[in-house]
């Protein structure tokens, strides 16, 4: 009795109003309730324990539409609620676990960063497992989508209320992770717990498999998001254009043994797909193979010079001028002293088979091609850097190999203070008159500290007055960050490879160790000059991002490419003739008073179609020398059958590069000419380097008509 007057009393006073955080609280009480009852009761018919499959489009579709710029969206409806069930139904369906909706409450509040093991010098920290908060969610990433699509066809939705749509970035959703998307995409799998019984392959499943790009098309009725996790960036430099000997006589350029475009390409066709054309540097691609260009007698003048002018297989009414230089081989007995600083990227991003694991496999090889008394440092870097090995002799193989074998990944990518803290080991452990070198591997992505290429750059060319040269190397898809590679390893005194198979590993850190490793020659540049008597235009194919000034060449203080033991460097010239129909540019209206001055000075060289120039220096030293090669009708040849081996291999080469970079010039000449003539001067080919190339020419023939 008592129990009903005080309700009575109760019911007649009037209620205090109601706030958000009291609504809040009432609501989270009736969820944890309702969850409760839901997790305790029977499971589903056909389902394991756990959500159901429409509380897990719950949870996704919830946070999407409590955001104001999806409030109201029918494009947002129409790609949100589609994509969440599809990411549900996989989950389920591959059997992974689906993480209880209290358990992801509970990982959101927790921000206690001092649970969190300590992290020992080049040891990446082990992360307890949590739910991927933020851009990392699913419900976030399809967010992520439908903004993208919303901002490009219906902006007047997307941008009513700016105040709220700013924090929604599409781009930011997918890509702006410190470890990149490969990282997002591997926290996400760490952030599962593993079911009972399941293998750890399959443990390891993607989570995210249902919005990766897939070859076969999808299911009748099945709705599919397919997002490109391939983030590659590459210099955007136009192919060199024809230039009037007239107006621009003389062509200016920086020597380059650089390797890594010719191996993106061939992995990028062999996996079923045509290169990115601003992937293909020519030059690149032509001194990817080994020649066997007349070399110098000594290393007094480490550089020798032969010129062959040649008709032009896909013009015949122009001509090719191909410069071949092959740099002093030093004998192994006599190669220096070397000081290798290993510096490794650690990051997430390298959590993939082609990247970690394939980097451990070849530095594992480089180590045993090693001189004992070479010695061996190792940098790791994931949000900070460590040193994980102090300079070893490399007679003690074991403790290096062991250090090696025990880097794993995870972090961020700092890569700026990872490549200070290399060269500053490097440093330490100098070695005067030998080889001190820091040896960058990494898939490019770097993405915390001073990370534009610019702030890069300026860090590698104040450590490079040190006397230490740089090596980057080039692992994995979707990360890599090409451009900035080549910047490194330019303003580094080094050089840059890719590598996609430990095949590549042995032919470049082995079987290319001299040229890789020691150094015969810093800073050098070609200059080639055309006489307007013999030759109306020209066209230097490849070489766009080494282009130099014309004074650059006689001045010692700009930077240009490095060439080691035994490296060969080939330039190719498509020249027009005086006269030639293929002429492209008109004659000077008000040229021809200049002319007859000119041709009585140079009445000695008339007979010269062209002068080749180069300089280089000599390790340690500032001042450059100087090698001359006059070019005249000694060089040619009638036909281009007559024309050494390597010299048409590598005209084939040339070829393949242009057409794949959609240069105009070889429209018309098939990849079955390429072929035919690659196939006609392969030669010896002791490794099956230029049997891959024609493979090469075959699979983009087959991928170009599709």
């Amino acid at each position: 009795m008592t129990v009903d007057k005080e309700l009575e009393k109760l019911s007649r006073v009037t209620p205090p109003a109601t706030t958000p955080e009291a609504r809040a609280r009432a609501l989270a009480a009736a969820m944890q309730a309702f969850d409760t009852a839901e997790n305790n009761a029977p499971a589903a018919q056909g389902n394991a324990k756990g959500w159901r499959q429409s509380s897990i489009i719950t949870w996704i579709w919830s946070p999407a539409m409590n955001k104001k710029f999806l409030a109201g969206s029918a494009l947002a409806t129409l790609l949100v609620i589609p994509a969440a069930g599809y990411l549900a139904i996989e989950l389920t369906r591959n059997g992974l676990p689906i993480v209880d909706q209290t358990e992801i409450a509970g990982n959101l509040s927790k921000s206690d960063a001092s649970k969190q093991p300590a992290a020992t010098a080049g040891q990446p920290v082990a992360v307890a497992p949590q739910i991927p908060t933020g851009n990392d969610s699913l419900a976030e990433q399809s967010v992520g989508v439908a903004q993208a699509l919303q901002d490009k066809e219906a902006p007047d939705l997307a941008k009513s209320d700016a105040s709220q749509t700013s924090e929604f970035d599409a781009n930011a959703a997918l890509t702006n992770k410190p470890e990149g998307s490969a990282a997002a995409l591997g926290a996400a799998k760490r952030s599962v717990p593993a079911a009972p019984g399941v293998a750890p392959q399959q443990q390891l499943a993607e989570p995210m498999a249902a919005i990766a790009p897939s070859p076969a098309p999808p299911a009748e009725g099945r709705v599919q998001m397919q997002l490109d996790p391939n983030r590659e960036r590459f210099a955007n430099a136009a192919a060199n254009p024809i230039k009037s000997v007239a107006t621009d006589p003389v062509s200016t350029f920086s020597a380059d043994v650089d390797s890594a475009s010719y191996a993106f390409v061939r992995r990028s066709l062999t996996g079923g797909a045509m290169p990115d054309p601003q992937s293909v540097r020519v030059e690149e691609m032509i001194n990817y193979f080994p020649y066997d260009w007349p070399g110098p007698d000594n290393a007094e003048q480490p550089f020798k010079a032969t010129v062959t002018v040649m008709p032009t297989p896909w013009n015949h009414d122009t001509e090719l001028m191909h410069v071949a230089i092959k740099g002093y081989d030093i004998a192994p007995a006599t190669t220096p002293h070397a000081n290798l600083v290993f510096l490794i990227d650690v990051s997430g991003s390298m959590d993939e088979p082609d990247k970690l694991p394939l980097l451990k496999s070849a530095f594992r090889l480089l180590v045993n091609r090693l001189k004992p008394d070479d010695t061996v440092s190792i940098v790791t870097y994931a949000g900070n850097a460590g040193t994980v090995l102090t300079p070893t002799r490399v007679a003690e193989k074991s403790k290096i190999l062991s250090a090696i074998d025990r880097l794993e990944p995870g972090g961020s990518t700092g890569g700026a203070e990872g490549i200070e803290a290399a060269y500053d080991l490097a440093k330490q452990g100098f070695v005067k008159d030998g080889v001190n070198r820091v040896m960058l591997a990494t898939d490019g992505d770097f993405n915390v500290g001073p990370s534009s290429d610019e702030d890069l750059k300026r860090i590698i060319e104040e450590r490079r007055k040190d006397g230490i040269f740089l090596t980057v190397l080039g692992f994995g898809r979707g990360n890599l960050n090409d451009s900035l590679m080549q910047t490194l390893a330019q303003n580094g005194n080094g050089s840059a490879a890719y590598i996609d198979t430990l095949a590549e590993a042995q032919k470049t850190l082995v079987e290319e160790a001299g040229s890789t490793l020691f150094p015969i020659a810093s800073d050098v540049k070609f200059q080639v000059e055309f006489n307007p008597e013999r030759i109306a235009e020209y066209r230097l194919i490849g070489y766009e991002t080494r282009a130099l000034k014309r004074e650059d060449f006689n001045n010692d203080r700009v930077d240009a490419g490095d060439i080691g033991s035994s490296h060969s460097v080939t330039a190719i010239y498509e020249i027009t003739p005086k006269g030639s129909p293929a002429v492209m540019n008109d004659d000077l209206r008000y040229g021809a008073a200049d002319k007859a001055p000119a041709a009585a000075a140079d009445s000695s060289h008339h007979g010269e179609l062209a002068f080749v120039k180069m300089r280089y220096k000599k390790p340690g030293e500032d001042k450059s020398a100087l090698i001359t090669t006059p070019v005249d009708d000694n060089n040619a040849v009638a036909t281009l059958d007559v024309a050494p081996q390597d010299v048409r291999f590598s005209v084939a080469v040339a070829a393949f590069g242009q057409k794949l970079s959609h240069v105009a010039a070889v429209d018309t000449y098939s990849y079955q000419a390429i072929a035919d003539l690659a196939a006609a001067s392969r030669g010896a080919d002791a490794f099956g380097y230029r049997s891959d190339f024609l493979g090469l020419v075959r699979l983009a023939d087959g991928l170009g008509q599709r």
